[in-house]
């Protein structure tokens, strides 16, 4: 895979949930894609899509001039991040779009910049739902030079990017943002319980609140799922949700915030792993409340 000269050309390693999305939007926007993903089932899938897919994280490198990474572990940032700087490539804009703590994302970028590439801090909010229409917002930070070149590159997948200053402020905006996103999540589940438990038609209670001034984008997003019990369709794994409330958690702690609320939601996500709910979208709390209450639902006509 020779190098490409197009600048409507961009590389992106992760196509799950997120990284798909990215990557088909892309394509929908005129851009040629090239992917890498460990997994053999997302690299056959998006290939299918029109995705170009490299042979590894090297490889890809040397054909793009910006790598879009969406990556599901620390550890799976850090090696891509080696490898793509112990390829000896000319200097390549590394946009990390994950959510991981700043000092793993540090580490990332030292190793990158140690190779002459440009590592920039860049999480997205949004869901996997959301990242399908491209109804996300990216937080970019780091060299302003660097983020104003990858803006029509996000522009492809996304609603608006924020460009939040010095590195790592990217990471500090999505921690602030995910924060609220627990908390809005449990609250509406704790919302469509009491209804339900009062006797109300959980699709009248997400009319009514939808509509009413207790509403929210998580409500929109998650409560039609609360409303069918059923979380297959996947915006958030609870598995990997675990992941980013650890990592909220862990920087409240360190900079010494009190989070009643957020803290609040922590055994009722614990609980959704527990009661095997891992693999179902967050909107599965809805699941565990209703055992809590004891609810039973009414069989629909």
């Amino acid at each position: 895979m020779s190098p490409a000269k197009s600048s409507k050309t961009v590389g992106v390693i992760g196509l799950g949930i997120m990284g798909g999305s990215f990557s088909r939007n892309l394509l929908a926007a005129g851009w040629r894609v090239v992917g890498f993903d460990v997994d053999a089932g997302k690299r056959k899938e998006l290939a299918k899509a029109g995705v170009e897919i490299a042979a590894d994280a090297k490889a890809l490198a040397a054909a793009v001039p910006i790598v879009i990474t969406s990556l599901p572990k620390p550890e799976a940032l850090i090696a891509t991040a080696k490898a793509i700087a112990a390829a000896g490539l000319p200097p390549r804009i590394v946009a990390e779009c994950s959510t991981f703590t700043i000092e793993d994302k540090e580490k990332a970028e030292k190793a990158l910049r140690a190779a002459g590439h440009t590592m920039l801090d860049c999480p997205v909010s949004g869901t996997g739902s959301q990242a399908r229409t491209g109804d996300l917002v990216i937080y970019a930070s780091g060299d302003p030079k660097a983020v104003a070149k990858v803006k029509p590159v996000f522009a492809g997948f996304s609603r608006k990017m924020y460009d939040v200053g010095t590195f790592g402020n990217g990471s500090r905006m999505k921690y602030v943002a995910n924060l609220l996103v627990a908390i809005n999540n449990v609250a509406s589940a704790e919302a469509m319980v009491m209804g339900m438990k009062a006797g109300l038609d959980p699709k009248i209670i997400f009319e009514m609140i939808s509509n009413g001034a207790g509403n929210s984008r998580v409500f929109e997003l998650r409560a039609p799922m609360m409303v069918k019990n059923d979380y297959s369709d996947v915006t958030m794994k609870c598995s990997v949700w675990q992941k980013d409330m650890d990592v909220i958690g862990d920087f409240a702690r360190k900079i010494r915030v009190p989070t009643p609320l957020f803290s609040a939601t922590l055994p009722v996500y614990a609980a959704a792993l527990k009661r095997g709910h891992a693999e179902d979208d967050t909107a599965a709390v809805c699941a565990v409340l209703e055992a809590q209450a004891k609810v039973k639902r009414r069989k629909a006509r």
